[in-house]
């Protein structure tokens, strides 16, 4: 039984990473390599960085700004914008990237999709989708950070960028972006039921309990959150403590350090410990970690 994976997003804008609501407002976060360092020491599964200024811009995410953020990334790293062509593909890659994530060349120009799995292989073309309801309550691709609207379904979107050849989707919520409430479940129903693929989905965590419930979704491969694994120390491990307890699905359990020991409160917030124990924990000795 394949384990279910935790992801890190980085969405990047004018070179540093922020926190994103409902894709109109930006809060600066910080430096792209100090995230990326801090979630590999915390044990996240994946990281997925997306520059979402380098399609407006008509530009190529930054490739100094990869070979820069690979030296500190030791997880599969995904990296998206601005790619159009294969040969933008190929520079990607070669700057440090192990997948490529296309959000409107998918549906601009789908036969990147092809041209992509065929040179570097299916599982290297992941291809990101983000949706939220129209006025007539179905779901809606939009592009360009969520302000250009397409008129396609997600679900249809999802089969179709799996017939051609897209080895994971990235399905984001624009409605449920920092609002902290919960992933869009019915979003995520809906696109699951329609492809075989590994799906992974974002927008919307606020605490643990959050991506536990995403984890139970059939046809759920991955979680991915962005704003929430910010703001918290030892938030990727912290997490995985909780669905180690709350969760059904297995989940990789890879760093020495973590919080079996503790509990959680009504917010899903991680119990004190008392001074006393705390002391204890002074002199507790940890091997170092091998990765």
């Amino acid at each position: 039984m394949l384990k279910k994976r935790v992801i890190a997003c980085l969405v990047v804008k004018q070179g540093i990473v922020v926190q994103s609501i409902g894709f109109q407002r930006y809060l600066p976060v910080g430096k792209p390599e100090i995230a990326v360092e801090f979630l590999n020491h915390w044990g996240i599964d994946e990281i997925i960085l997306v520059d979402i200024d380098a399609t407006r811009e008509n530009r190529l995410v930054s490739l100094d700004l990869i070979r820069r953020i690979s030296k500190y990334c030791f997880v599969p790293l995904t990296v998206g914008g601005g790619i159009r062509t294969v040969d933008d593909m190929k520079k990607v890659i070669q700057s440090g990237a192990d997948k490529i994530a296309i959000n409107s060349a998918a549906i601009r120009t789908p036969e990147l999709i092809i041209k992509g799995q065929e040179i570097f292989g299916r599982q290297s073309v992941v291809v990101s989708i983000d949706a939220r309801k129209s006025f007539d309550s179905h779901y809606e691709v939009f592009l360009e950070s969520g302000q250009k609207p397409t008129g396609i379904s997600p679900r249809i979107l999802a089969v179709e960028v799996e017939r051609l050849g897209a080895g994971e989707i990235l399905l984001t919520s624009i409605d449920s972006d920092g609002a902290k409430q919960g992933y869009d479940l019915d979003l995520v129903r809906e696109v699951a039921a329609a492809v075989n693929i590994p799906l992974i989905i974002c927008g919307g965590a606020g605490n643990a309990a959050h991506l536990a419930q995403g984890l139970e979704l059939t046809g759920v491969s991955a979680v991915a959150a962005a704003n929430y694994f910010h703001y918290t120390e030892h938030s990727v491990t912290i997490t995985k403590s909780y669905l180690e307890k709350n969760c059904s699905q297995q989940i990789r359990l890879e760093t020495y350090a973590n919080y079996r020991d503790f509990g959680f409160d009504d917010e899903v917030r991680l119990n004190r410990k008392s001074d006393s124990e705390l002391a204890e924990l002074l002199f507790e000795y940890h091997p170092k970690e091998v990765i």
